[in-house]
């Protein structure tokens, strides 16, 4: 009897020695009770569902732009306008016409971002994995690729914020109300449309995409143009706008919510790791980032400094001459001229992050780790941002090594939609490869 009560006093202290370990369940459950009250307290009382993201075939419930309503015809055609080569339809090198699409940039791979830190539409060559491989073509004048003087954002979950860009510039509704005096070079604003719509309109002409009769006749495009837009009288029908507004539905439908964190919160306790737990439990308590990162896509509608590094900061960009860089460095200050708004860029969802490889608007970063310890720390690398300006969570949380190792993994792990993929279309009308067709992508994606 005494040998018994001895081997089940040494069970239970084995038992509780494993708290030190990721996989024991009974912790875990603890865990869960802890991040449920931690999400109460976040969510101005609406718990768990706050942050729940809808199925994408759920349009009701995805935010939507009321001049634009989501409807399953238009979601179909811009999923496949999005990636479709032969919209890369008005190059400045006619060599390259059909070569490059929306999706050159924004590709399911790499989290529908670049993969690169800087993303290459036109006159650019090559995929490689995940678009890391694509390069620009040395053959061409350096002024005449396609190149942005900022990283490329992702398209997931812009139906959770009203204006578009790093500086908020596209959108002519809520953010943006009260900034029309800045709109001289974005008329696009005045139509009224929220962000998403005005960049798929704007971008089509800046990314040398090109919708018209021809196209959508030659692609076999016209039933789907009728039947997304039968209300519109047909001469009207095949253009730019619709097109964008096309595209533009589609984008609000990608979300990550097959990520194990939303797996979590609706109700698989399973779906992440201990390590992952504690990551998010520091997320929305000591790491304050829910202050900036909260609601389904984990960013709000603001605009904040951290005195992260751009493009000038290294050999590895180029910035062309027409893109005022000076100004483009300001973030939000730079579009409103409000000195208070400088160095100010939009909250970006934290969703697929680990796709990318490259963080931050400069890029200047290639691990999440190193940015939240970067945060954490609160060593600007950018000497031009005003202290007055940086945000109050800058250098303010004193986090542990061990709590910025399990943020890590839960940015990286638990806020990653694994099957993207299903957003992507089999192929496309015009039969050409996707999202590059240029020679070398033909060959690194296999379409020859």
């Amino acid at each position: 009897m005494r040998k018994t009560t001895t081997l089940t006093l040494l069970l239970s202290v084995l038992l509780l020695s494993c708290t030190q370990d990721d996989t024991y369940v009974p912790i875990a459950s603890d865990l869960d009770l802890e991040l449920k009250n931690l999400l109460l307290d976040t969510s101005q009382e609406q718990g768990l569902s706050y942050f729940i993201l809808p199925e994408s075939d759920e349009y009701t419930n995805i935010p939507q732009d009321p001049l634009n309503p989501i409807t399953k015809e238009k979601v179909e055609l811009g999923k496949l306008l999005l990636h479709e080569t032969a919209l890369g339809n008005n190059p400045k090198m006619v060599t390259m016409k059909a070569t490059y699409s929306c999706a050159s940039c924004h590709q399911a791979a790499a989290g529908f971002s670049s993969g690169l830190r800087q993303g290459i539409g036109e006159c650019g060559e090559g995929f490689g994995s995940k678009g890391k491989g694509r390069i620009i073509n040395t053959g061409v004048p350096v002024d005449s690729v396609d190149i942005q003087p900022l990283r490329s954002p992702t398209l997931l979950h812009v139906a959770y914020q009203d204006v578009m860009l790093w500086n908020g510039q596209f959108g002519g509704t809520g953010t943006n109300e009260g900034t029309q005096a800045n709109w001289t070079t974005i008329q696009e604003n005045f139509l009224g449309f929220e962000g998403v719509e005005v960049q798929a309109i704007k971008g089509q002409g800046v990314h040398r995409l090109l919708v018209d009769d021809e196209f959508v006749t030659s692609h076999g495009y016209a039933a789907l143009f009728d039947a997304a837009f039968s209300e519109v009288e047909k001469s009207k029908r095949y253009s730019t706008r619709n097109a964008a507004l096309a595209i533009a539905a589609y984008e609000r439908t990608l979300l990550a919510n097959q990520s194990p964190w939303q797996q979590w919160l609706k109700g698989d306790t399973n779906a992440m790791r201990v390590t992952e737990k504690r990551g998010a439990i520091a997320f929305f308590s000591t790491a304050k980032c829910y202050e900036c990162h909260t609601g389904p896509a984990l960013n709000d509608k603001r605009f904040h400094a951290f005195g992260m590094g751009d493009f000038d900061n290294s050999d590895q960009a180029i910035v062309l001459e027409k893109e005022d860089f000076e100004n483009v460095k300001k973030g939000r200050g730079g579009f409103t001229k409000n000195p208070e708004d400088d160095y100010k860029f939009k909250t970006p969802t934290l969703y697929n992050l680990v796709d990318n490889g490259f963080y931050g608007h400069g890029g200047t970063f290639t691990s999440v780790r190193e940015v939240v310890a970067y945060k954490n720390k609160g060593v600007a690398q950018s000497k031009d941002v005003p202290t007055k300006n940086l945000a109050s969570q800058f250098g303010t949380i004193h986090l542990t090594d061990q709590e910025i190792d399990d943020i890590t993994a839960f940015i990286e792990y638990s806020l990653q939609d694994s099957n993207l993929l299903r957003y992507v279309p089999a192929k496309l009308n015009s039969g050409l490869c996707f999202p590059n067709n240029d020679k070398q992508s033909q060959v690194d994606l296999g379409c020859n």
